[in-house]
């Protein structure tokens, strides 16, 4: 039902975390959400927000609904980090042992020792494929794993740091399914989706398909040129190699499609909702060994340690990096604390774990924007958390 005085607005939302409701409602006033959004958060376990508006088709004739998927975008890399992070916890994966020892086929062009913490932290050194690969390749997963273990890397394995903005999702999941035996897609519904109650996904069914919020286009602002644009001018540059080979995937052409719905991409395909995300966090934040935790408290700390931080060359701009997840830095001030830890998604969303405040967060939104890093609709929203607690 819609929350009384604000139109549109449905959903649930703690007293003490009105500040979040307005700031959400004021994203929509403002027009800077013509589609549908959500937003949950949760504090020491518990749910305080969980909101969402507007509509799923460009014909707003489909409310946007409690249980509805949106693509995540890169919000994904994070949920594909804690998948390997769980076979980490379980003694099936070592961060510092040679990717080579668990994908043998790997151990060539220098990269014999690229280890799993080099692939996690976005320094192995392949942030793209120099070979020029068709658009089918994408949702080809043994054509990019073959490419990928026959790539020479593009600087010293754990020399420096890059966005791996699509082959993480190769190299990451094929390490899940050498070592459990599982696509990623089966091993998150498995080993998390199942077991802790979360609607996330990676590979989508009829039932989820059916569900999903159609993805809107960017609209730059006038006289700006975005980093799409940037890219897609100059293709023969590592930017343009890493996002555009095989294909540009930042359209709703393709983030709308059958194909990319229903094909497991983890670097940017995971479909979810809001709620499910902060859950998925809060529980990061605040473990209570309910079903048992998602990551062990030894893991998520070194998850949320500094592993690489300074200029990054894909994305020209600023990173900084943990292992499998962003962590907050003047472009990407969604937190104060330091150690939060998540991930944001082009387009807009932004999902991160507090444990010092004890906060899971996440916004989605079917309107992608020009933001690479952290949108201000997203800012908005974890600015008005902050206040509440």
């Amino acid at each position: 039902m819609a929350i009384q005085g604000i139109q549109d607005i449905r959903g649930w939302c703690d007293p003490k975390f009105e500040r979040i409701r307005d700031a959400f409602a004021l994203n929509f006033e403002r027009g800077v959400e013509p589609g549908g959004a959500a937003v949950s958060v949760t504090v020491h376990g518990r749910p305080v927000v969980d909101l969402h508006a507007g509509f799923i088709d460009r014909g707003r004739t489909r409310p946007w609904q409690k249980d509805t998927l949106i693509n995540l975008a890169s919000t994904s890399k994070a949920i594909l980090a804690i998948c390997v992070l769980r076979l980490v916890d379980r003694g099936a994966l070592e961060l510092d042992a040679p990717v080579a020892r668990y994908w043998p086929e790997f151990a060539r062009a220098g990269k014999e020792s690229l280890t799993v913490r080099d692939v996690l932290s976005h320094r192995a050194g392949l942030p793209a494929v120099r070979a020029k690969l068709s658009p089918e390749a994408l949702y080809d997963w043994t054509a990019m794993t073959a490419a990928l273990a026959a790539e020479e890397p593009w600087w010293p394995p754990g020399t420096q740091h890059g966005y791996h903005a699509m082959t993480i999702g190769w190299l990451a999941g094929e390490l899940v399914r050498r070592v459990s035996g599982r696509t990623v897609g089966r091993y998150l519904r498995e080993e998390l989706a199942l077991p802790f109650d979360l609607d996330l996904h990676i590979g989508l069914g009829p039932h989820e398909e059916a569900r999903t919020a159609d993805v809107r286009a960017t609209r730059p602002e006038p006289g700006r040129t975005t980093f799409v644009e940037t890219v897609m001018s100059e293709p023969d540059s590592m930017s343009g190699w890493a996002f555009l080979n095989p294909v540009l995937c930042l359209t709703p052409q393709v983030l709308n499609s059958h194909a990319w719905r229903t094909t497991e991409l983890p670097f940017a395909n995971a479909h979810g909702t809001a709620s499910s995300l902060a859950h998925l966090y809060g529980a990061l934040a605040h473990p209570t060994g309910k079903h048992g935790n998602v990551l062990s408290p030894s893991i998520v700390d070194a998850a949320r340690t500094e592993h690489a931080f300074g200029y990054d060359p894909v994305l020209r701009e600023v990173t900084r990096y943990g292992i499998g997840f962003m962590l907050p830095h003047e472009g990407l001030a969604c937190s104060p604390n330091p150690r939060a830890f998540g991930h944001p998604g082009a387009g807009g969303y932004l999902a991160f774990a507090d444990p010092e405040a004890s906060l899971g967060f996440a916004y989605v939104t079917s309107k992608m924007s020009a933001h690479t890093l952290l949108d201000p609709r997203a800012a908005r929203l974890s600015e008005a958390t902050y206040a509440c607690l």
